[in-house]
């Protein structure tokens, strides 16, 4: 699977998950309840949910536009993002023939899976490394995927790799 496949992949998987986030509790009614709930009203909204959902819904829609031009397809026909994100991933092969567009579309679907594991609460996702950082030597190299960068964790040094390759980070 490639780069962009899998971070489509991890998209496809965290977006219903934004979806369910944004939707009311599962609580009982009104009726059910026997009266006005207690603490006068219902659960705020969480806009920063709202503004990620949107933001991604938008992101993916354009993308998936973005992707078909380059590639010289026909527009797709308007659907669910789930169904456009396995689209996008059904065209990767074809995508990696064009690193720049490879990139941007890697560049896209991590900042959108980020921004929806965010939203949901999820931790972002470390992975250890083997070696030693170059800076103190410590054997605290971890990889942050969701960024892009590779790091010592040790709190004394916080030294950033650059290079590194986009295996390493996938």
């Amino acid at each position: 699977m490639s780069t962009a496949a899998l971070w489509l992949h991890t998209l496809a998987e965290r977006f219903p998950l934004l979806l369910d986030e944004l939707t009311p509790s599962g609580g009982r009614t009104l009726r059910e309840r026997g009266g006005p709930p207690s603490g006068g009203g219902r659960a705020p909204v969480r806009l920063y949910v709202s503004d990620a959902l949107r933001d991604i819904t938008d992101g993916v829609t354009e993308l998936e536009e973005a992707v078909r031009e380059r590639l010289r397809l026909r527009p797709a026909r308007p659907a669910p993002v789930v169904v456009r994100l396995r689209r996008l991933a059904d065209l990767a092969e074809r995508v990696a023939e064009l690193p720049d567009l490879e990139a941007h579309l890697i560049s896209e679907a991590r900042r959108m899976a980020a921004r929806c594991g965010r939203a949901v609460g999820d931790p972002e996702q470390l992975v250890r490394l083997a070696g030693r950082c170059p800076a103190c030597d410590s054997v605290s190299l971890r990889a942050l995927p969701e960024r892009a960068v590779v790091m010592c964790v040790n709190p004394v040094c916080r030294h950033v790799l650059d290079g590194v390759p986009e295996e390493t980070l996938a």
